[in-house]
């Protein structure tokens, strides 16, 4: 049986990335990447992934990593979403690393590990498991490529198939795309070099879907950690706000909105942690898992955030509340690694159900 519960040692990774966070990061610095894009936020990836060995979280050992599983990813994914933070694990530590482990590169990773480079796959950032095509000659909108040192390319070979090549960054030439969310920003990449293959044929298939499915399980957990920030900022806001001499969250609309919330919460808990914990233990349902926590979580971190707006009222909507980076953040991952209905839609084959 799988346990959704988080042991102690999640906990207290848990702990220290909230701390880690507390020193490094507020939301003022999310406020003044809009008007400054070029703001250094290197600082803050460097605590997490040299002092807390995040970069290397899923590479193993042997390799100079902690040999963690999605389960410790989950966590860690949950606190960077509530907090919005503008840092590569995600895009980098997760889904680009999961495909060169499954590539069974050893030459690139240990530097991934160490934090020393980060890395992007080099796809559209709508791709999903199983839902996506080789690069011809470049790709857009890719997440994380704009900090990136590595990019990993997934192109066509001369025979028609796949090969998994990495490229340097004298190799490719960005461009910035304007995105919503500016904590995690978007890029054309266009290859303009050799590159050294990393994998070919079904290997290199394979190893970029495994990437796609550990990002789409894994993003539910930010979406969680945005669900979790709605309803806790908003109930300290209503504690606090007082109209006509009685705080708001002592009236009866109130609180059934937050009753919602606070149910959408348990429910988006349950199908992110079942998610990473079906793709921690490789479970055979983990696919169904995925598909089931993307389509539930990224509308209800919409939904969430959104509530959060409104429940702030005029405050909310100022541009010094924080309210609106986590729902810039929550809209930007209703789309990103395939959108809900398209999960949905896998859901429905998964299970055997027809598709209309």
């Amino acid at each position: 049986m799988i346990d959704l519960l988080n042991s102690d040692v999640e906990e207290s990774l848990r702990l220290s990335v909230r701390s880690a966070l507390r020193r490094t990061h507020d939301d003022a610095l999310l406020t003044r990447l809009a008007d400054e894009p070029d703001t250094d936020v290197t600082t803050m990836w460097r605590v997490l992934a040299e002092q807390l060995g995040l970069a290397g979280l899923l590479v193993p050992e042997s390799l100079g990593g902690s040999d963690a599983s999605a389960r410790e990813a989950a966590v860690v994914l949950e606190e960077l979403g509530a907090s919005v933070a503008p840092v590569p694990f995600l895009t980098s530590a997760v889904i680009a690393t999961t495909a060169l482990v499954h590539a069974g590169d050893e030459v690139l990773l240990p530097a991934l590990a160490a934090g020393e480079r980060t890395a992007a796959l080099v796809l559209p950032w709508t791709a999903r498991r199983g839902s996506w095509s080789p690069v011809d000659h470049d790709a857009a909108p890719v997440a994380g490529a704009l900090g990136a040192d590595l990019f990993l390319v997934p192109v066509r070979d001369a025979d028609g198939g796949t090969s998994l090549r990495a490229y340097d960054r004298d190799e490719v030439d960005l461009t910035p795309i304007v995105s919503l969310d500016v904590t995690r920003p978007l890029a054309r990449v266009v290859v303009a070099g050799a590159g050294t293959e990393v994998a070919s044929g079904r290997t290199a298939t394979e190893s970029v879907d495994a990437a796609l499915a550990a990002g789409a399980a894994l993003l539910a957990s930010e979406q969680l950690g945005l669900t979790r920030w709605s309803l806790e900022a908003t109930v300290d806001y209503t504690k606090n706000r007082v109209q006509f001499a009685r705080p708001i969250g002592s009236f009866q609309a109130i609180k059934h909105r937050l009753a919602d919330l606070y149910l959408l919460l348990v429910n988006a808990q349950a199908v992110a942690r079942y998610a990473a914990a079906t793709l921690a233990e490789d479970d055979p349902d983990q696919y169904v898992a995925q598909a089931l926590a993307q389509s539930f979580c990224s509308d209800a971190a919409v939904r969430a955030t959104e509530e959060a707006l409104q429940l702030h009222g005029g405050i909310g909507m100022t541009w010094e509340a924080p309210v609106h980076t986590r729902l810039k953040r929550a809209k930007s991952d209703q789309l990103a690694l395939g959108t809900p209905d398209r999960h949905r839609t896998d859901l429905a084959e998964l299970v055997d159900l027809p598709v209309s």
